[in-house]
């Protein structure tokens, strides 16, 4: 058989234990809206991130989504687009339009020296994404979005488990969303949530994702974002298991990073201080020194059965459904990362052979 190691793998429970997690599930029949298992993740979630409201849904996009809607507002929300579609289209999906902000040439994440010249009076809101599972620079845009009064609400798909001098990134901004997708680092198989800190606007949220249903049997305009409780479950066993998780990325993360530190021309990622990361990814950027583009590094590993991801390639303000408002050339920054980033394989029980031989290839050794 043909070998093939993709970006990324789901890591999964032992099978015993998600079984014995489920057994209750098929024994009192309650398989969705806000059974036991989803009160018992919400509290278990609510413990590790360290905030009071954490509100599961059955997607991070609609999680977004629905954040940007309880918060009622109109016009433009800055954001970046060095991030997947779904931070684009939630916004645009919202009916809001989106204002592309560059990003900072290390963190590859929203420049706040970029950010306050594109507030308008039209601003309703802020968006950064924290990427790879590097944090923004949270205390500069908790600064800007304070003197604009502003909401301020992280994309933070990539970045549970993450923490800065302590906090976790769960409890920067008005609210922060997570995905919890089958390829993260913790999953639900598909799942999401948001972090805040208002209890008001996290009953909002909830009444959004449970059809608008109201306490006295009225409505107000929502929809269908529930988290069913074999979802649930599943992150109930994943959570127990994330320090070893952690453990296992962080082992191929640095196996990376000693074996490519010495290659010219191409670009690691670098260490935040005083941020405890989570080895979500491990990206790469194929500077002109290297001698050859990333496309053609990527076919060399494809060849050998190893399948990278241009992560996130293209911008998304070079979407043509977008019309033609705007182009990547407005950020510069980002649209050059864009075409030169590929993230390598790196999940938690990649062999470290295949590591070798990953960095064997990058290295023209093999």
């Amino acid at each position: 058989m043909e070998k093939k190691i993709l970006v990324t793998r789901s890591s999964l429970p032992p099978l015993e234990e998600y079984v014995e997690e489920i057994r209750d599930i098929f024994e009192s029949h309650w398989l969705t809206n806000m059974g036991e298992k989803h009160a018992a993740l919400t509290e278990a979630l609510r413990s590790f991130f360290g905030v009071p409201e954490v509100t599961l849904f059955q997607n991070g996009h609609l999680a977004l989504e629905f954040a940007l809607q309880a918060l009622g507002i109109r016009g433009e929300v800055i954001t970046t687009p060095f991030t997947f579609a779904s931070t684009t289209w939630a916004i645009v999906r919202s009916g809001l339009t989106p204002v592309f902000c560059d990003i900072d040439p290390e963190t590859y994440t929203m420049d706040p020296a970029k950010l306050e010249a594109l507030i308008t009076p039209h601003t309703a809101a802020i968006l950064p994404v924290h990427v790879y599972g590097t944090l923004c620079d949270t205390e500069a845009l908790a600064d800007i979005a304070a003197r604009y009064h502003l909401p301020l609400i992280y994309d933070a798909a990539h970045a549970f488990g993450v923490r800065r001098d302590g906090k976790s990134a769960a409890a920067f901004g008005d609210m922060a969303m997570f995905s919890f997708h089958a390829t993260k680092v913790f999953h639900t198989i598909e799942g999401g949530a948001i972090c805040c800190h208002d209890s008001e606007l996290s009953q909002k949220l909830f009444r959004l994702k449970n059809f608008g249903i109201q306490e006295n049997e009225t409505y107000c305009i929502g929809g269908n974002g529930k988290m069913n409780e074999f979802e649930a479950a599943m992150g109930l066993c994943n959570l127990r298991h994330f320090p070893e998780e952690i453990a296992k990325r962080k082992r191929v993360y640095e196996q990376y990073l000693d074996l490519l530190a010495d290659v010219t021309g191409l670009k690691l990622p670098t260490k935040q201080v005083g941020v405890t990361p989570n080895y979500a990814y491990f990206p790469v950027v194929f500077l002109d020194t290297y001698g050859e583009t990333r496309d053609e590094a990527a076919e060399r590993l494809q060849a050998k059965g190893y399948y990278p991801r241009r992560y996130f390639y293209p911008c998304t303000n070079a979407f043509s459904f977008l019309g033609q408002r705007y182009a990547p050339e407005s950020t510069p920054i980002a649209a050059a990362i864009s075409r030169r980033v590929l993230t390598l394989p790196l999940y938690a029980d990649l062999e470290a052979a295949d590591v070798e031989e990953i960095c064997r290839i990058l290295r023209r050794e093999a």
